[in-house]
C-alpha cells in the first residue's frame, strides 16, 4: 500500500471518527484493494460550486466528515464578513443519504452559532435559491449530485444573492476549507435552539410567486405528461400546474415516489432519452401535447413534442430554450421595462439572433449559470431580467430565483404547448416558426476522454494550437474571427485587429465562420475532456423542407468536425 494512502487512512481509524467508519476503514485497510487508495489518494477538492463525489468512507469521498469540512470552511467565512446575524438556509434532494448530511450541515453551522433554515424534507435546488432571499440569509447550501448516478452526492454553496458562489466569495471560501487540517478543528455539536425547521409556508411563498408569470390567456385544455424521475420535482411542478388551472396532468407513477436508486433508470438525466422512456409511453396512451422531465434536484427539464408528423421527438436544450426565449419575449410588453435576456457562450446563437430581431439586450456569460445570476444580481435596479438559459437544459423565468429552475421552466413549457394549441397549432410548429423566420440553426456536442497525465498534455497542446494556428476554414468556410476566452480578446483573421471581451479569464476558444456558424473548444474543468460545441447556421425556406434542411445541417457539423478534431 502507498504509505502516504496508509498514512490517510490509519488517521480514520480513530477518535474523533464514529466507530462504523473506523470499522469500514480497517476493512478497507485489511484488504488493502483499489478501493481504498480511491478513498484516500486525495482530498475530495472543494470547487468554485462545492463538492461532488461517491459516498463512502475517506478523504476523498463524500461522507459526514467531508461535509462537515466544507461546512466549517463556510462557517468561518461567514463569521469573517462582520454582517450579524448570520443565519444560512438548507434544501436536499432525494438522493440516498441527503437528509443526513444536509443535518450535518446544519449541527455544524449551528454549532457555529449561526442559525439555520433547515427544509424538513426534500425541495428542489431553485427553491432553495428564492429561500435564502426570502428569509434574507446569509448563504444557502444544498446537498445534491444533480444528475450523476446513484453513488453520488454533492454539497452546492449559495451566495447572499441566491446565486452560486463566485468571485471572491468561491475561492475565499475554497481557501477557508483548505485551511483546515484535521477533523478535529470542525464543530459537530449542534445548538438545537439554531436550527430551524421550514417548509409549508416557503412552499406557498415560491409556488405563488412562480405562478405571477403564468398566463390564463391560453388554451389549459391539452395533455400534459410529467416525471420527476425519483427526484424532488414531484413535490412541486405537478402543484403549480394545478394551481395555473391546467387539469389534465398525467405523473408517471412508477418514477413518482422519491427515491436515491433511481430504479427504474440507468442515469436519472433528462438528457438522455431512457431516462424518459416511460413517459415516452404514458405520452403516446394519452395523447399528450407536451412530455417533461426533470433531474432529482429538479433545475434542469428535458422535452418531449411532436413533430411534423404526429411522432414523438425529444427536443435538446437549445431547441427549448429558443421556443422558450421566443415565447417569453413575444408575451412581454418589451416598453414597459428595460429587459434584458441572457444565455452562455456556448448556448446556441439562434438566441442571440432573436434578441437582435426583438431589439432586446443580451448577456453572453461563462459556461455555467451561476455567471447568468451575477449579471441579474449587477444589472439589478437598472435594468430587468426577463428569461435565461443554457443549453444544458437549465433555464429560468423573472429574478426571484437565481439559479436554474424546473420549476417554472416546465410550466412555463406547458404553457407554450397551450399557447400554439389555441392557435391551432403545436409546440413543435412554434419551434419550426423560429427557425423559418429568426434563423435556422442546429448544435452538437462532442465530448473527447484523454485519461491521464498524457491525456491533459495532449488536450492542452491542442488548446495551444487552437491559438497560435487557428484554423482558415472549416467545412469549406472561411474562419472569420476567434473569441479567445483565455486572452480575452477577439481577433478579425482578415486584418489581424483585436477587441477585448468584457469576461472573467476562462480556458475557452471560439471560431465564428462566415456563414455564422460558432465551433467552441473547451477543456472540462473536472474531467479528463475536451468538449466542443457546434452551432451551425442554414436556411429553413419552408417547413415541409425541414427534414432535409435539418439533415444539410447534421452534414456541416461532421465536416466541422472533421477538419477540426
Amino acid at each position: 500500500m502507498d504509505a502516504t494512502v496508509k498514512q490517510r487512512a490509519e488517521i480514520w481509524t480513530q477518535p474523533p471518527f464514529d466507530e462504523a467508519t473506523i470499522a469500514e476503514v480497517k476493512r478497507l485497510i485489511e484488504e488493502d484493494t483499489d478501493e481504498i487508495v480511491d478513498a484516500f489518494y486525495q482530498n475530495l477538492s472543494f470547487g468554485t460550486g462545492g463538492l461532488r463525489g461517491i459516498m463512502g468512507v475517506g478523504t476523498n469521498k463524500i461522507n459526514k466528515y467531508t461535509i462537515g469540512l466544507a461546512t466549517q470552511g463556510l462557517a468561518n467565512y461567514l463569521k469573517k464578513q462582520g454582517s450579524t446575524p448570520l443565519s444560512v438556509a438548507i434544501a436536499f434532494d432525494s438522493r440516498n443519504n441527503s437528509d443526513y448530511f444536509a443535518s450535518v450541515a446544519a449541527d455544524v453551522l449551528s454549532a457555529n452559532g449561526i442559525k439555520v433554515y433547515l427544509y424538513e424534507s426534500l425541495r428542489p435546488t431553485p427553491q432553495l435559491s428564492y429561500t435564502i432571499r426570502a428569509l434574507s440569509c446569509s448563504a444557502g447550501i444544498v446537498i445534491t449530485a444533480s444528475h450523476n448516478p446513484k453513488e453520488y452526492n454533492g454539497y452546492k454553496v449559495y451566495w447572499n444573492d441566491g446565486g452560486q458562489l463566485v468571485p471572491p466569495h468561491d475561492k475565499n471560501v475554497i481557501n477557508e476549507v483548505n485551511a483546515i487540517k484535521s477533523v478535529d478543528e470542525v464543530r459537530f455539536e449542534p445548538v438545537k435552539e439554531l436550527v430551524e425547521l421550514i417548509g409549508k409556508e416557503q412552499d406557498e411563498q415560491y409556488l405563488k410567486t412562480l405562478n405571477s408569470y403564468l398566463s390564463n390567456d391560453v388554451d389549459k385544455q391539452l395533455n400534459v405528461v410529467y416525471t420527476s424521475i425519483h427526484g424532488t420535482g414531484i413535490v412541486s411542478i405537478p402543484k403549480l400546474l394545478e394551481k395555473a388551472g391546467y387539469q389534465n396532468i398525467f405523473v408517471v407513477e412508477q418514477q413518482a415516489t422519491p427515491d436515491g436508486n433511481f430504479p427504474t433508470v440507468v442515469s436519472p438525466n433528462p438528457e438522455e432519452k431512457a431516462a424518459l422512456d416511460l413517459a415516452l409511453e404514458k405520452g403516446i396512451e394519452v395523447n399528450a401535447d407536451i412530455i417533461l422531465g426533470t433531474d432529482p434536484d429538479t433545475d434542469r427539464v428535458g422535452i418531449a413534442v411532436k413533430d411534423q408528423n404526429g411522432e414523438f421527438v425529444l427536443l435538446n436544450g437549445n431547441q427549448t430554450a429558443s421556443v422558450l426565449f421566443y415565447y417569453m419575449i413575444q408575451k412581454t410588453d418589451l416598453t414597459a421595462n428595460n429587459y434584458f435576456v441572457c444565455k452562455t457562450i456556448v448556448t446556441s446563437e439562434l438566441i442571440s439572433e432573436m434578441a437582435n430581431h426583438f431589439k432586446i439586450p443580451i448577456y453572453n456569460t461563462l459556461t455555467g449559470f451561476k455567471y447568468i445570476a451575477e449579471v441579474i444580481r449587477e444589472k439589478e435596479g437598472k435594468e430587468k431580467f426577463l428569461v435565461g438559459g443554457e443549453e444544458s437544459y437549465g433555464y429560468l423565468i423573472g429574478d426571484e430565483v437565481r439559479d436554474k429552475d424546473a420549476v417554472i421552466s416546465a410550466a412555463m413549457l406547458v404553457e407554450v404547448a397551450a399557447w400554439a394549441k389555441k392557435q391551432g397549432k403545436s409546440f413543435f410548429d412554434i419551434l419550426l416558426d423560429v427557425y423559418q423566420n429568426i434563423g435556422f440553426y442546429r448544435e452538437a456536442l462532442v465530448s473527447i476522454t484523454k485519461k491521464g497525465k498524457k491525456g491533459l498534455d495532449e488536450i492542452q497542446a491542442m488548446m495551444s494550437n487552437y491559438r497560435t494556428n487557428p484554423p482558415s476554414h472549416l467545412g469549406g468556410l472561411a474562419v472569420t474571427k476567434t473569441f479567445d476566452y483565455q486572452t480575452l480578446e477577439i481577433k478579425e483573421l482578415s486584418t489581424g485587429k483585436t477587441t477585448p471581451i468584457d469576461l472573467p479569464s476562462s480556458n475557452v476558444i471560439q471560431f465564428l465562420l462566415e456563414d455564422g456558424s460558432l465551433v467552441t473548444a473547451r477543456p472540462s474543468g473536472t474531467e479528463p475532456k475536451i468538449k466542443f460545441y457546434f452551432s451551425v447556421k442554414g436556411n429553413l425556406n419552408s417547413t415541409e423542407s425541414y427534414s432535409e434542411a435539418w439533415s444539410n445541417l447534421g452534414a456541416k457539423i461532421e465536416a466541422f468536425k472533421s477538419d477540426l478534431i
